[in-house]
């Protein structure tokens, strides 16, 4: 083997956690190596949140345009039409904005160096631990370094499903390229990604069937959360079918035939397109982990202890490929966590963060600390809120009352635990709330605070004295 070129440290992935490390590696003198296999920016850049909600986007001004005679305003014609192919466009200018720009700054560093290529770890009889790199023109490069850090993030799943190899389906990434509307998406999987694409597709003209095993859409949230998103999905004309498992799929001249039981009956639906969102699964598979002595779950994620420190020492883990929450913000919290242990000599940890997240479903979903569900499984004494967006002035205004704001809260302590906002800005409303849990706040703060009239915030004081009256 060729002597391998030692660095400082040496980072798989250019994801939200390993290109801010990269760069504040570099600027202490760190002698610092970022490996990408495709694209800089990680899957949020690339194939996630910016061209995700970017369509998203598009999708809402569709919806305001088909809803423009209930504010009084006249469009001069009686349906929309769709531009896939602009919608596309828009969409792959803004990733290439925020890509580009980000690999600028990566290119600028120094004593940074980016390579493209794929990496894995090489079995060595001299017991050092190598990275082998594949490069895009097929030369191979051999390094090693004091520090590694995996952030080589996930991809989406494919379910053992009868037939599902013989058919065209689409995943997370594919379906954002489509050029022409699908007259009917199938969509196996009620998660986050199946929701927010069925709501897109939906919106673009679509029509839609989300196809979900369990007996709720979001399996992770509380049921009166999931059954109110239900009723929005089918108050927008996509149909949802609930414990409903897929058994097989079969072409059918140009369309898809699957077939899915359901409370003891077998159904065919056709379907022009099928989207495949049943998870996601870790690109650990290729790292060849056990060589440098990395142990995994039984799932192929990444184990870590509260530092991120993986069972080899010297590497560590962060973002999706270590499990746990799979979001942008809880990557880049993982590097402020690097940054804070190995730089800055602190003692930060992942124990007890507050996880934060918005669904962008249209109503949002925006989620923060524990469930009501979670809540009562612990045995805590609790308090629950409960608004409707219909009791919301500023809801009221815009004629976007579907939802509620939900709260937890510790009976004895006045502390908010949690809360779930399904409204409009959802997200923003969540903040709010979050601020308030991360500055120990009691309840009795926000339902006691003046809020600029007639913002969705001043909902927070009708929130928290609805439950103080019982109302």
């Amino acid at each position: 083997m060729t002597t391998a070129q030692h660095y400082d440290a040496v980072i798989i992935g250019s994801g939200q956690a390993g290109t801010p490390l990269s760069t504040a590696l570099a600027a202490t003198g760190m002698h610092t190596v970022l490996i990408e296999r495709k694209h800089v920016g990680g899957t949020c850049i690339n194939e996630g949140c910016t061209p995700t909600k970017t369509m998203v986007a598009s999708g809402r001004v569709a919806y305001l345009a088909r809803r423009a005679a209930d504010y009084g305003v006249r469009t001069g014609a009686s349906d929309i039409s769709i531009d896939l192919r602009k919608v596309r466009q828009r969409k792959r200018d803004i990733v290439d904005k925020f890509r580009n720009s980000s690999q600028a700054r990566i290119e600028k560093a120094a004593n940074l160096e980016l390579i493209f290529g794929d990496a894995r770890f090489s079995d060595s009889s001299t017991g050092a631990r190598t990275i082998e790199v594949r490069l895009q023109d097929g030369v191979q490069r051999f390094l090693s370094a004091k520090y590694t850090f995996i952030n080589a993030g996930t991809r989406a799943g494919r379910p053992k499903l009868d037939g599902l190899n013989d058919v065209p389906s689409l995943d997370n990434v594919s379906i954002m390229e489509l050029d022409t509307v699908p007259e009917h998406l199938l969509i196996l999987g009620g998660g986050y990604i199946g929701a927010e694409f069925g709501q897109l597709f939906r919106r673009f003209g679509s029509r839609v069937t989300i196809i979900q095993l369990r007996g709720q859409l979001l399996a992770g949230e509380d049921p009166d959360v999931a059954e109110e998103v239900t009723r929005i999905f089918q108050q927008d004309g996509i149909e949802v079918l609930l414990n409903a498992r897929a058994i097989r799929v079969r072409r059918a001249d140009r369309n898809i035939r699957l077939e899915v039981g359901q409370q003891g009956h077998l159904t065919t639906l056709v379907g022009s397109h099928l989207l495949v969102a049943t998870g996601r699964v870790p690109n650990s598979d290729t790292l060849n982990l056990a060589a440098a002595g990395i142990q995994t779950d039984d799932r192929g994620f990444i184990k870590v202890n509260d530092r991120l420190e993986t069972t080899a020492s010297g590497v560590y883990a962060l973002g999706d490929i270590k499990g746990g929450p799979a979001f942008t913000h809880i990557s880049y919290d993982d590097f402020r966590i690097i940054r804070a242990n190995l730089l800055e000599k602190k003692n930060a940890s992942i124990k007890d963060r507050l996880v934060p997240y918005t669904v962008f479903i249209d109503p949002q979903l925006g989620r923060v600390g524990l469930t009501e569900t979670e809540a009562r499984a612990q045995r805590r004494n609790i308090r629950v809120a409960k608004l409707p967006m219909s009791s919301v002035a500023r809801a009221l205004e815009m004629d976007e009352t579907r939802g509620f704001i939900k709260a937890i809260v510790d009976a004895e302590t006045n502390q908010i635990l949690g809360a779930a906002v399904l409204g409009i800005e959802g997200g923003e409303i969540m903040s709010a709330i979050e601020i308030a849990m991360m500055g120990k706040l009691p309840y009795t703060a926000l339902r006691d605070g003046v809020f600029a009239h007639p913002n969705l915030a001043e909902s927070l004081n009708n929130l928290f004295t609805a439950m103080d009256s019982g109302k």
